[in-house]
């Protein structure tokens, strides 16, 4: 038996177990392709917020002793301990792969946990555009700044859909005779490429700044990034912007111009002066993203062209359409 064949069974074992604490609305839930996340409170309320439908509150609780056992059997599968000087684990469930976290006090009142859920549908640019999440003129742009290797950055609010959004972008025909290097904390970016390598941190060994130093010996035609999150936001767009173009990371930010300003934020963990001019060269396209009532659109997209007089020199993607108004039809 290969370590990977014993690598899986361990994973659906443990997996079983966490299904088997669970109660049954939780399981449920897990098992409906429409949630996307299980929230479990502090005071045993659970909320699920499901496609189309946005976060409810469930009709089934969760006691404390419920909630502290999931937490423990996910550290557990890690090989980590949970306690007062560790209460907090970030995770993905063996065997499923879903993204969890766990708290527990000090840090909160009581045990609390959620769970992510990565979407199972392969959505394309197409999907979008039909749904209306984005305009049929805006999916074109986008698949030509994709094809013409542009460096793409995807912003919004937590669950605004953008690691979705960056998977429909990885989608795209153009990639397919690339090799492509993704590096995550937590495995959500699946490009369908043939020659592709998905790397993840590993929490206290191996840092998203060490992954991104790293993977330049890979030779990579194109680095994509999950989140940035911190430093090593400079060592992407050196690396974006002196010969790997192409790239695509995500960042939480409130608005598509505020996601630059936010990356010398997270520049600013490296570097003492904000790299403007860096920041203006390697990032070539921005789409902010937002989520209302459980339903999520891209809602600006833009080109940035540089840096000067104190701002980042931008424009819509794609410019809106002039309307023609003949002489004699003013009034």
């Amino acid at each position: 038996m290969t370590l990977s064949t014993r690598m899986n069974e361990t994973g659906t074992r443990l997996s079983a177990m966490l299904r088997t604490a669970f109660c049954a609305g939780v399981r449920e839930a897990l098992e409906d392709p429409a949630t996307i996340e299980i929230m479990a409170n502090p005071d045993g309320t659970v909320w699920i917020e499901r496609a189309g439908i946005g976060i409810e509150l469930a009709s089934f609780s969760l006691a404390g002793e419920d909630r502290e056992r999931v937490i423990r059997l996910v550290a557990s599968s890690l090989g980590e301990s949970i306690s007062k000087s560790a209460p907090v684990i970030s995770a993905e469930l063996p065997g499923s792969g879903e993204r969890f976290e766990g708290i527990m006090p000090p840090v909160s009142t009581a045990p609390c946990f959620s769970i992510r859920k990565a979407s199972k549908t392969a959505f394309m640019l197409d999907d979008y555009a039909e749904t209306g999440a984005l305009s049929r003129s805006l999916a074109l742009a986008l698949r030509d700044a994709v094809a013409a290797r542009a460096n793409i950055l995807i912003a919004g609010g937590t669950s605004s859909g953008k690691t979705t959004f960056a998977n429909a972008l990885l989608r795209e025909p153009s990639l397919e005779p690339d090799r492509i290097v993704v590096l995550e904390d937590t495995r959500e970016l699946n490009p369908p490429a043939a020659n592709a390598i998905r790397l993840r941190t590993v929490p206290g060994a191996v840092s998203l700044q060490q992954l991104v130093r790293s993977t330049l010996r890979l030779r990579p035609d194109r680095i994509v990034v999950g989140e940035v999150r911190g430093g090593e936001a400079l060592d992407l767009l050196k690396a974006w912007n002196t010969g790997h173009p192409g790239g695509i990371t995500t960042l939480h930010a409130n608005s598509a111009s505020g996601a630059l300003r936010r990356l010398e934020q997270l520049t600013a963990e490296a570097t003492r002066v904000p790299p403007h001019d860096l920041i203006g060269e390697a990032i070539d396209v921005v789409v902010f993203m937002s989520r209302t009532g459980g339903t999520r659109r891209i809602e600006e997209a833009l080109r940035v062209s540089g840096f000067n007089g104190g701002d980042y020199v931008t424009e819509p993607l794609v410019l809106p359409k002039l309307s023609l108004v003949k002489h004699g039809d003013m009034t």
